[in-house]
Order: structure tokens, then C-alpha cells, then sequence
């Protein structure tokens, strides 16, 4: 642990050390549009003790030195390799397999779940339901269109020879990972924290755990552009 400290931002420990992503998400301290922040600091605005979130993240980084090596993705889904040491390339094949690819298949079927929950439902919780489907449209809409510029211009340009290119519209795709995390913030009001109601049906059901489920690899997602590949990138 001597790399780490209160001072340390708590991206490059997530890029450091992949498993304390678990503890990250356990306390929803934001990683991925927030990584640049240091951890105390974090801790302070959730409220948390930062020495007993040191303890916690000291424990993943224990269990993944135990014998028999480290899983590609551990129980629970948390990606677990270190990217930093990966060439540019290798990061964003990786994002565009595990990520992009997954997300066009799944962001359709949400909206169409929450269309369908809304529109069956929608007299049950009217001042949540239709926003929730409304919410998880645009998403769909503005990442479709964010990966597109990824993978049409800002990807060729960075393993190219147009790299500066590419890190002049760094900031305007973090600006859209903000935006992104904040409409997952929404999404997170509005489902109550993924608590599924007594009376959800099976698609009110299967809306909620995938929807948490966007969440958490979205939190990936993001933290691998923001905190790996665009550093890599901008360091040439």
C-alpha cells in the first residue's frame, strides 16, 4: 500500500489496483468521472471514514496477491486486469468488445422494457415511470452517438499518426461521460436505488437489475477511457 495514500486520486488507484473498484462502488465513491479527485476528499463528500475505506481497499489488494493468480473478471462482474501496461490499441479493442458492442444490443432492449413498464404500469408510479423511460431513451441516444465519434475518429487518430488530434476532443467526450453519469444518477432516483417493488412484474423486474447493471459496467467503461487510455494517449 505504500503506493497509495489520502492523497492519492482515486482513478489511478482503481487503474492501479482494479479490484477496489468493489469498494468504490460499494460506497458510490465516483471513480470514473470523479477519478481525479483524491480519496480523502471523496471519503469527505460521501460522508465516509477515509482510513476505514484505506482498510477496505487494503483488503482487495490483499486477496488479489492469494495464490492461483487473478480472474479476467472476478465474482460480480469487476474487471480486474490492469490496463495501464496495455498499449493503446489493446485498450481500446478491449472498449470497443467489452463495451460498445455489448451496449448497442442492451441499450435498445432497456428502452424498450422501460417503454413497456411505463406504458403498463405508468398509473402505478406516474411521477417515475414515464420520466424512467424518458431518461433511458436519451441515453441510448447520446451514447450511440458518443461511441460512433469514438470509434469513426478519436480511436483511428490515436493509434495513428493524428494523435493530437484526437486529444483535442478529450474534453469534449468527458464532457459526455459527465453528462452520461449524471443520467445514471437519474436513473438511480428514479428506480429508488434498484429496490424492485412488490408488485414489478417479470419485465419490471428484468428492467431494474439491468439497469444496474448499465450502471456498473458503465463506471468501467468511463473509468478506462478517462483514467487509462486518454493519459496514455496525451503522454504520446
Amino acid at each position: 500500500m505504500n503506493d497509495i495514500s489520502a492523497q492519492t486520486p482515486i482513478g489511478r488507484i482503481a487503474a492501479d489496483h482494479p479490484l477496489t473498484t468493489r469498494v468504490f462502488a460499494r460506497h458510490r465513491l465516483d471513480y470514473c468521472c470523479g477519478g481525479d479527485r483524491p480519496l480523502e476528499d471523496a471519503c469527505e463528500a460521501k460522508g465516509l471514514d477515509a482510513d476505514e475505506v484505506m482498510r477496505e481497499i487494503e483488503r482487495e489488494i490483499e486477496a488479489t496477491r492469494a495464490p492461483g493468480g487473478v480472474a479476467t473478471r472476478a465474482p460480480g462482474g469487476v474487471a480486474t486486469r490492469r490496463w495501464d501496461d496495455a498499449t493503446a490499441r489493446e485498450i481500446i479493442e478491449h472498449i470497443v468488445a467489452a463495451y460498445h458492442e455489448p451496449l448497442r444490443e442492451e441499450l435498445p432492449r432497456l428502452v424498450a422494457m422501460a417503454r413497456k413498464v411505463a406504458a403498463v404500469h405508468g398509473d402505478l408510479r406516474p411521477d417515475t415511470l414515464p420520466a424512467l423511460a424518458t431518461t433511458v431513451a436519451s441515453l441510448k441516444t447520446d451514447l450511440e452517438r458518443h461511441m460512433a465519434e469514438e470509434e469513426r475518429d478519436v480511436f483511428p487518430r490515436i493509434v495513428g499518426e493524428e494523435r493530437a488530434g484526437a486529444t483535442d476532443r478529450f474534453a469534449g467526450l468527458e464532457h459526455d461521460h459527465e453528462e452520461a453519469g449524471a443520467a445514471l444518477e437519474r436513473i438511480r432516483e428514479l428506480t429508488g436505488d434498484y429496490e424492485v417493488p412488490a408488485e414489478a412484474c417479470g419485465t419490471w423486474r428484468a428492467l431494474w437489475h439491468g439497469l444496474e447493471d448499465l450502471e456498473r459496467t458503465m463506471h468501467e467503461h468511463v473509468h478506462l477511457e478517462n483514467n487509462v487510455l486518454f493519459p496514455k494517449a496525451r503522454s504520446g
